[in-house]
């Protein structure tokens, strides 16, 4: 007798319809039963409001959550920057496969890059982090910019380009690559001058912590060095009790000698959105083995932020 179909719990956006078809079709040949995609719709995605205003953390996750503990889906697919740092006790993050391109994107009117952009130049996105650190950037390199708070999809957040509206939108790189659009970019932003979000270009992939056969063949997918960086990112996060929409930025990324991965640096940056004061540090240490060791790393660099100043630059405090 035919197994019955898995069921895969995804956000109707045609990004997530996108990663979820890549990551539905790999475990279809995994285990070798068809996989369907189960649309949710979350509040994130029905909420016209800015992200802050709406609680940011968990928006577009909730409602996920509740078809998997429901038994409406066998398993889910976020992108890993949207999941809250808390764990549910009944799920599991079951894998983190190897990341997407972490950094951020400039898509800018006549192909300009962002050090080309004209004084006054209007920047569009959601995110007080890019906020923070694209306002930094410019006072301390003489610019003159405004950004400005968008919400939408990824094609009406380009829109606002195309029609004169805005002179350039951010997104994230790994989005556009799922999507087929990467060619629509106009710069690669540096990491040194924006540091993307905890877990940005990762997926999670969360099923029922009860479902012992599926957690071992959602297994195959992971990739543990993208496991242990995210986890260092987001556990920086949540011992900075900030929550996705909070201005922080944080990026862990291995150190080589040729083909030996010889260490992990992790970076965080915490900053008002009107760019006049940052807060940014590293470290750099042993790639952690364990996902202790990854917690511990997020929770010293954490506490060295918190020591500077980090606690009074985030609007957005998880309690």
């Amino acid at each position: 007798m035919t197994e019955r179909a898995l069921r895969l719990g995804t956000r109707r956006s045609k990004l997530a319809m996108a990663q979820s078809g890549q990551v539905a079709e790999t475990v279809s040949q995994l285990t070798g039963r068809p996989v369907e995609l189960v649309e949710i719709t979350t509040y994130g995605d029905t909420s016209r409001e800015h992200l802050a205003q709406i609680g940011g953390t968990g928006v577009f996750v909730t409602a996920l959550r509740d078809a998997l503990l429901a038994g409406e889906v066998d398993f889910a697919v976020h992108s890993l920057k949207d999941l809250p740092t808390a764990q549910p006790d009944d799920l599991v993050l079951a894998a983190v496969p190897l990341r997407e391109d972490p950094r951020d994107v400039l898509i800018a009117r006549d192909g300009l890059t962002f050090a080309e952009l004209p004084n006054g130049a209007r920047i569009g996105t959601g995110s007080p982090r890019r906020m923070a650190q694209l306002n930094a950037y410019a006072r301390n390199h003489g610019m003159t910019i405004e950004t400005v708070p968008i919400r939408g999809n990824i094609d009406t957040r380009i829109g606002f380009v195309h029609k004169g509206e805005l002179d350039a939108v951010v997104l994230a790189a790994a989005g556009l690559h799922r999507i087929g659009r990467i060619d629509e970019v106009t710069d690669f932003l540096s990491v040194d001058t924006v540091l993307p979000a905890p877990g940005q270009g990762a997926l999670a992939i969360e099923c029922a912590a009860s479902d012992a056969s599926l957690i071992a063949a959602l297994a195959e997918l992971d990739d543990p060095y993208t496991r242990v960086a995210v986890t260092a990112e987001r556990s920086l996060l949540a011992a900075l009790e900030a929550g996705c929409s909070a201005p922080v930025g944080a990026l862990a990324d291995l150190l080589a000698d040729g083909q030996i991965v010889k260490e992990m640096r992790l970076r965080g940056v915490v900053g008002t959105t009107d760019g006049s004061t940052l807060v940014q540090l590293s470290t750099t240490g042993p790639v952690p083995e364990t996902h202790d060791q990854a917690l511990a790393l997020g929770r010293e660099l954490a506490a060295e932020m918190l020591a500077k100043g980090a606690a009074g630059l985030m609007g957005e405090r998880v309690l």
